[in-house]
């Protein structure tokens, strides 16, 4: 039996006709639809607009501010410790002892220039991280970008750090020293505690300790980000379907396991430059130099003393850096944007 050719079935019914036109259109419109979609990172911001970073901005805020502050206690006891190795026997019984004379105010003594400071060093780490990597990848080209991507990524994130560590130094400097020193000054206030050292030193004494913390910092932020972005590229890699073809769940565990695995290394890498920023912010004598301070507490501590409180700071750095890339990405999917890494923001 014959079967009459296409031409003339859609002769003779000219419905058929317009549903298989309709549905070819349908399609078209649906490419168009997503093409738009991607140009505007799925949720109406356009990438790499405005308001793509001030979404970036105020997430790197959010990621930042919060989980520094969760982890004080943590904090208040390294820092303790790097300064009196002896003062506590473990971590544990610091805290015990910090309850008992202080209670849970004590415990979570810093908490106020924590948050402040580390707020804004977020906004303008990871906004100042994706407008830096967004530049330097223009500037490379399509082609250099991608064939040294790792560059760009320590370049971005260098350059972001170096100015959100300007933003940080002040309330770093007040922190550290409501936290070594006994009893707590200025109440636990941040705005007495840098009125008080304003008054005392000037603004030279709330920046005396900048030089070690871009040494701590920056270290910690380019390994941060680009053992980040490798790491999520790597995950995707061995995963049976691409990045795009999984849901908010996936995607936020990747950003969490991602960001734990770069913060242990984080830690390793920045850890000396961080017990020098506590001695510096607690001993360094007025008008002494920086080369002098670091050459006097180097003598004092020696090579095993810039490792004091390491453990403790590897569970820290791992647990907040997770989690700050946990909260960062899916603040980012919140808004409509893509999670960070795995390659599919160079398509879009």
């Amino acid at each position: 039996m014959q079967h009459p050719p296409p031409s003339t079935l859609a002769a003779a019914f000219p419905i058929a006709s317009m549903s298989d036109k309709a549905r070819a259109l349908s399609k078209e419109a649906q490419a168009e639809l997503k093409a738009a979609a991607g140009k505007a990172g799925g949720g109406g911001i356009e990438m790499y607009s405005g308001k793509y970073y001030a979404a970036c901005i105020l997430g790197g805020l959010l990621a930042c501010g919060t989980t520094h502050t969760a982890v004080t206690p943590l904090d208040l006891v390294k820092c303790r410790r790097q300064v009196n190795a002896s003062l506590y026997s473990s971590n544990i019984q610091g805290w015990k002892t910090i309850y008992q004379s202080s209670g849970i105010r004590g415990v979570f003594t810093g908490w106020s220039p924590t948050f402040v400071g580390y707020s804004a060093q977020g906004a303008f780490k990871y906004g100042g991280y994706e407008f830096f990597k967004k530049f330097y990848s223009d500037l490379a080209g399509p082609e250099k970008a991608t064939q040294y991507k790792t560059l760009i990524y320590l370049a971005g994130s260098a350059s972001a750090e170096f100015i959100a560590d300007i933003a940080l130094c002040p309330f770093e400097a007040v922190k550290v020293r409501m936290q070594t020193t006994q009893p707590v000054p200025w109440g636990g206030s941040t705005l007495k505690g840098i009125a008080a050292a304003l008054q005392a030193e000037g603004v030279a004494g709330l920046y005396k300790g900048i030089g070690p913390l871009w040494g701590r910092q920056i270290p910690y932020t380019m390994m941060k980000f680009a053992s980040f972005e490798t790491i999520v590229e790597m995950m995707y890699a061995r995963l049976p379907k691409p990045k795009s073809a999984y849901g908010r769940d996936v995607q936020t565990a990747v950003s969490f396991g991602a960001g734990y695995l770069a913060g242990i290394l984080c830690a390793i890498v920045s850890h000396p430059a961080d017990v020098m920023v506590s001695k510096l912010n607690t001993s360094r004598e007025k008008g002494e130099g920086m080369g002098k301070a670091l050459g006097r507490i180097y003598g004092d501590i020696g090579f095993r003393g810039l490792w004091s409180g390491l453990p403790v700071r590897i569970v820290m750095i791992g647990t907040l850096t997770g989690a700050q890339w946990l909260i960062y990405d899916s603040f980012k999917m919140a808004v409509g944007l893509p999670t960070t890494g795995g390659g599919e923001e160079a398509k879009k």
